[in-house]
């Protein structure tokens, strides 16, 4: 059975007001719990809420004070979302995945080399630090990448075996469908490339599983042969911020890299990748418009980028942990017209061979663009 219009429509803004919401959970105690710290979403939870995987937030300011609250799970996994006490949809927890339970010759926990970030995507932060974390004048104020490994979740490096030996059993044990490579940025040269070459290289020796890299543009275009030549399906390039004022003020490290560098190394990468197959990550609630987004969001679909805007989540542990999350009429104004926008440049995350934006678990966007 097929989803008439209205009904998509209303998902859509449901997954959008839970993830600027958040979501509050009764039965906590029980074993329901999200990824705290760490390179990618945090301080959230993954569940299956009208057929397709959604983050999210479970554990942070705006979610403890959420109108939605989600019912003890029964005995199938499946809870009650309730807004102000009335029932409006129905959720799913999905089971731990079997490659958790395994670990490395050396004892260390697959869990702790790559995490299932959706229903079927693997996740990795090939390198759990960065040249500019933890210096204030440097540092992205939204990033907790050293977070979890301070807690001890991770290591400092994955390397290409241990890489290898976890993506092959998680599409054996739990059909992994495609791979998210980021990593923390170790230099002002290839910014994280040559690792990410390594890595991939690796991983598809190993398995046949779609892969997108994740790095800031390189010095030099040429890596994005070498990215594409090692296995690297699809690329993204973060700009997280697109308003000059807010780019310095949120990650003054970061904003060293001009967007016109990040504009002309989208042109490259799409001549390396292919229209559709480059995105970059922009994340609503930081201090940017509506309308810069949607300007430059336009500006990258010519391009033929995917601009994967996503609701900002305050992450404990990072200077910006108080920081409110975008209201749901401030995505409003975004997510249908950029929708709208994807739809009619034929510029769909289905297509994407890997990575975020085809997860799309992290934003209700994919859901505009039907």
């Amino acid at each position: 059975m097929t989803l008439s219009a209205q009904t998509k429509v209303g998902v859509a803004e449901l997954i959008a007001d839970l993830q600027s919401l958040g979501l509050r959970l009764e039965g906590s105690e029980v074993g329901i719990t999200g990824r705290r710290g760490g390179a990618g979403p945090s301080d959230h939870k993954a569940v299956s809420l009208a057929g397709r995987t959604v983050m999210i937030p479970i554990a942070t300011v705006s979610a403890c004070e959420s109108p939605f609250v989600a019912s003890r799970p029964d005995a199938h996994g499946i809870s009650e979302i309730r807004r102000d006490g009335l029932v409006v949809s129905h959720i799913e927890f999905p089971r731990q995945p079997r490659f958790y339970d395994l670990q490395t010759a050396d004892g260390i926990p697959y869990s702790r080399i790559a995490t299932l970030h959706s229903a079927d995507v693997l996740a990795t932060t090939l390198l759990q630090s960065c040249i500019r974390y933890g210096n204030r004048n440097t540092s992205c104020q939204f990033c907790a990448i050293g977070e979890s490994l301070a807690a001890g979740k991770t290591i400092l490096r994955k390397t290409p075996e241990q890489l290898a030996e976890v993506a092959k059993a998680a599409v054996e044990l739990d059909r992994v469908k495609h791979m998210v490579m980021t990593t923390g940025t170790p230099n002002l040269t290839d910014r994280g490339a040559a690792v990410l070459c390594e890595s991939a290289e690796a991983v598809k020796a190993a398995v046949d599983l779609p892969i997108q890299g994740q790095c800031e543009p390189p010095d030099d275009d040429i890596w994005f042969e070498r990215m594409k030549n090692a296995g690297i399906d699809s690329l993204g390039m973060h700009l997280e911020a697109v308003m000059p004022d807010v780019r310095v003020r949120i990650m003054p490290g970061k904003a060293g890299v001009a967007l016109e560098r990040y504009m002309d190394a989208f042109d490259a990468a799409v001549a390396v990748f292919g229209r559709g197959q480059v995105s970059t990550y922009i994340l609503a609630g930081l201090g940017d418009t509506p309308e810069a987004i949607l300007s430059i969001s336009e500006k990258l679909i010519a391009k033929g980028v995917y601009p994967f805007v996503v609701p900002f989540v305050p992450i404990s542990g990072t200077p910006l942990q108080n920081h409110p999350a975008p209201t749901p009429a401030f995505m409003a104004k975004i997510l249908p017209p950029l929708g709208a926008m994807l739809k009619q440049a034929n510029l769909l995350s289905q297509d994407m061979k890997a990575g975020c934006a085809k997860c799309a678990a992290c934003s209700a966007l994919a859901s505009y663009e039907a």
